[in-house]
């Protein structure tokens, strides 16, 4: 029988052995005989320095949560993507890899393999993994852990999240405003774990530079209550220190103030202290392997000896490589918990019996409401609430507000992980700085049962053409769409019963990344004969608007505001160029993409079917034109013309940045007037 801390330093010193082991072995994974240059990578390439203390919290939490049956669960997270060696390690440990890549068994054969195999493990790579234990933060890029711990552990008392961060990841702009942010979450159930070794990847981190009592007043001047554990010699005593303050923590989470583990260690603490008479122990040399030259250099290829052999082999496997004594103990006893994905899908209801709302602000309110009522939704905004009239909504308990985006991304993408629904609504103009998180999280999802996951719904108001000078980019979704990934859907509801509509049919949707884009002033309904074909489809042809028969000219219309001009300007195009005219609402702009790609894109026959089979096509959008000639990517047999966003060279009044732009009826007039000499040129 062992005791929890020998069971702790087992299966701690067995994680960072296999991860030394992957970082620099290509043979004698068990030390079996004297190490050889032939046994060693020619050039070793993975991140060493957070490992120790990684490994470290890993461990503990896993053996905690073995005694966490009649309690919350406690589910750690890794922020620090650099970690995917230590996540590897203890996968390989516990079986989690086999189950993924057999040829990774958790014996002596199955190391050697991954050994080979890192950093360009097939499928997996080298960094954080969302398909293993403590991969279930959903991105790639660092600082956005913490805020996703504090998403996905809001009112859920079934569960404790703990987020596993760098000093260095403390001084990202999402980390930083996370701290802060957490008092307006106050039902998130998270446990930081600050792993403090001194160092980011090329100089001493912010929070490395402070001694113990710096640390707490900082920790507790952001509404904290910090806990220091020094473990940078891996005694009993160590061991023992921080399982209590892991257990004391993880008791008080949820009562009054929340707590906060500072771990502190060396950078790279474990490894040698001194190459070719270089200190590098405790530096950021550390952050990489120090011993880049083994297969070469005798005096490294002892240090990695002597290194490897620190952590006692013998003492943790067998002759096969399979688990012995305190290890197998520790990974019977261990759980590697994870956040569930499931979560009810509520039925699309696309009857167009149902009260039309007269605004963007009842649209939206009303589609939230039902939503909210149902249970698990969350609404998550910058203090805009009120500026996008929907005020009514600011201050209820479904909803939160915290003047930083990327955190409320983060909010959402925790809060839908664990099956539940959300939507994140702010201003078209600052969705650009959310990109980099969006498109971490979608790379995630592809690797993981997220992709069956609640979507991500974004509702973006107050875009360029009814705002400011300051406040007109709509650059997010032209990044999102040349991804050219199947999740992503750009939705531009025409009135506000189809953002309704839209609405609802997005919150109910699963493993998409939706971008609604509509306007806060609209007002303008338009028939919804049409809406199931918009909905099921992604657009439709709008007969009150079209002349009957083939047309000469199509327009296609992409958001609100799009709509209602071409409505305003078609009868007097009609006329005035004597010409039959059709217009086409799209609901989804990705339907102008490849079907190879999109899976709502129209193959040729349906773009025959819907613009016609030899018409001029005219599209009218709210974003950049460059985003529409991207999904159409020349595909198109007939002429084409683009009217969108143009950014004007300074501020200037709406009608005349319309003009430049060309969306008003003389730009309308002039785009058609194109298209028909472009026509006829061509019979």
């Amino acid at each position: 029988m062992f005791d929890v801390e020998t069971m702790a330093d087992a299966l701690w010193r067995a994680t960072t052995y296999a991860s030394v082991c992957q970082v620099h072995l290509r043979g004698n994974v068990l030390l079996s005989e004297p190490l050889i240059a032939e046994h060693v990578k020619a050039r070793p390439a993975g991140h060493w320095g957070t490992v120790p203390g990684t490994a470290w919290a890993l461990a503990h939490v896993a053996l905690a949560a073995g005694e966490d049956e009649g309690g919350p669960h406690m589910i750690p997270l890794l922020g620090a993507g650099h970690a995917g060696v230590a996540q590897l390690a203890m996968a390989w440990l516990n079986g989690e890899l086999q189950a993924i890549l057999p040829c990774f068994g958790a014996d002596a054969g199955g190391l050697e393999r991954l050994c080979e195999a890192f950093p360009e493990v097939d499928g997996l790579g080298a960094e954080v993994i969302p398909g293993l234990f403590a991969g279930d933060y959903l991105g790639g890029r660092l600082g956005g852990c913490l805020p996703f711990a504090q998403g996905a552990g809001l009112d859920a008392p079934d569960r404790i999240l703990l987020p596993v961060i760098g000093d260095g990841e403390c001084e990202t702009p999402t980390t930083a405003a996370a701290w802060l942010a957490h008092a307006a979450l106050p039902g998130a159930r998270v446990l930081p774990v600050i792993h403090v070794n001194g160092f980011r990847m090329g100089g001493v981190s912010l929070l490395g530079a402070m001694g113990d009592q710096q640390l707490c007043n900082w920790a507790a001047g952001l509404g904290w209550r910090p806990t220091v554990v020094q473990v940078d010699e891996g005694s009993r005593a160590e061991h023992a220190l921080f399982q209590e303050a892991l257990a004391k923590a993880a008791g008080s989470v949820g009562r009054g103030q929340p707590a906060a583990i500072f771990l502190r260690c060396q950078k790279g603490w474990g490894g040698p202290e001194a190459v070719g008479g270089r200190q590098v122990l405790g530096t950021s040399r550390m952050h990489k392997t120090p011993l880049g030259d083994g297969h070469a250099d005798v005096e490294q290829l002892r240090l990695l000896e002597r290194w490897l052999a620190s952590y006692r082999p013998r003492e943790l496997f067998d002759a096969e490589g399979c688990p012995r004594g305190a290890l197998a103990a520790a990974l019977d006893r261990a759980r590697w918990r994870r956040l569930p994905g499931d979560g009810a899908v509520r039925p699309l209801n696309t009857s167009t019996g149902r009260d039309v709302p007269e605004s963007f602000a009842a649209a939206v309110e009303s589609t939230i409401r039902a939503h909210v009522a149902e249970g698990g939704f969350r609404v998550f905004s910058p203090d805009e609430l009120d500026s996008n009239r929907l005020g009514a909504m600011a201050g209820q308990p479904w909803s939160a507000e915290v003047l930083a985006e990327e955190v409320l991304l983060e909010w959402l993408a925790g809060w839908t992980s664990g099956g539940r629904t959300g939507v994140l609504i702010s201003y078209e103009a600052f969705a650009s700085l959310l990109v980099c998180g969006l498109v971490a999280h979608l790379k995630a999802r592809r690797l993981t049962a997220a992709a069956k996951a609640p979507s991500l719904n974004l509702l973006l108001t107050s875009y360029g053409w009814h705002n400011v000078y300051t406040h007109g980019d709509p650059s997010a979704a032209t990044a999102l769409l040349a991804m050219k990934d199947p999740a992503v859907r750009v939705l531009v509801p025409a009135d506000p019963g189809r953002l309704a509509m839209v609405l609802d049919e997005a919150f109910g949707s699963r493993g998409q990344l939706n971008i609604v884009v509509a306007g806060k002033h609209s007002r303008t309904q338009f028939p919804m004969t049409t809406i199931e074909e918009e909905l099921t489809r992604g657009l439709a042809i709008w007969p009150h608007l079209s002349d009957h028969g083939e047309p000469d000219v199509t327009i296609a219309t992409a958001g609100d505001l799009p709509a209602q001009v071409v409505a305003e300007a078609v009868e007097g195009l009609r006329k005035a160029r004597r010409c039959r005219i059709r217009v086409v609402n799209l609901t989804d702009l990705t339907v102008l993409g490849n079907p190879a790609a999109w899976p709502r894109g129209l193959s040729i026959a349906d773009t025959d079917h819907y613009f016609g089979v030899d018409a001029g096509l005219l599209v009218v959008t709210l974003g950049h034109p460059a985003a529409v000639w991207g999904l159409l990517e020349g595909r198109l047999r007939r002429p084409v013309e683009v009217i969108g966003w143009r950014d004007p060279a300074g501020p200037v009044p709406q009608a005349e940045l319309a003009r430049t732009a060309g969306l008003d009826a003389d730009g309308l007039d002039e785009a058609v007037a194109r298209l028909l000499g472009k026509r006829a040129e061509s019979w």
